[in-house]
């Protein structure tokens, strides 16, 4: 295929979905975040996507099941093949993302710690469940102390 073919517009959003691994409604959130330009339209109004565009969307698809996030991605997006200094960049934010999946699995590690601690203060033998009441002091602490009390979610 030229390359002045694999930008020709020729799948609708549901064949480019079906394609590239991304669904649908991810596909026009990209677009709106600004990763994937707006597409061409038929006459009749629907997106057309290219295999540049399917291309770019499993580019996408790769980076955010690294755990990166839109940010990082459009990082990536921006740089070029051929350029030194964007190699140098590309492994800035790979290095910036390896210092957050550090940080995230230190916060697993807590978070496995504090479920393990739960599940041990009930082996089923009460009268009541120590795992639920646990859990009801927990939400009933105020909300400083709660948030001490176990890891936090990275989100």
């Amino acid at each position: 295929m030229s390359s002045a073919l694999s930008n020709e517009p020729r799948w609708k959003i549901g064949e480019a979905a079906r394609r590239s691994g991304v669904g649908a409604a991810n596909i026009r959130y990209y677009e709106r975040e600004g990763l994937l330009a707006p597409q061409a339209r038929a006459d009749n109004d629907y997106r057309l996507y290219s295999e540049d565009d399917v291309h770019r969307l499993r580019f996408i698809r790769l980076c955010r099941a690294m755990d990166m996030s839109l940010e990082e991605v459009r990082s990536l997006l921006s740089l070029d093949l051929g350029r030194k200094a964007d190699c140098e960049r590309a492994r800035e934010v790979l290095d910036e993302h390896l210092a957050h999946v550090r940080e995230r699995l230190a916060e697993l590690r807590a978070l496995e710690k504090d479920l393990r601690g739960l599940r041990d203060r009930c082996d089923g033998s009460d009268d009541h469940c120590h795992i639920i009441e646990a859990l009801h002091e927990r939400a009933d602490a105020p909300l400083a102390e709660a948030a001490s009390a176990g890891p936090r979610r990275h989100v």
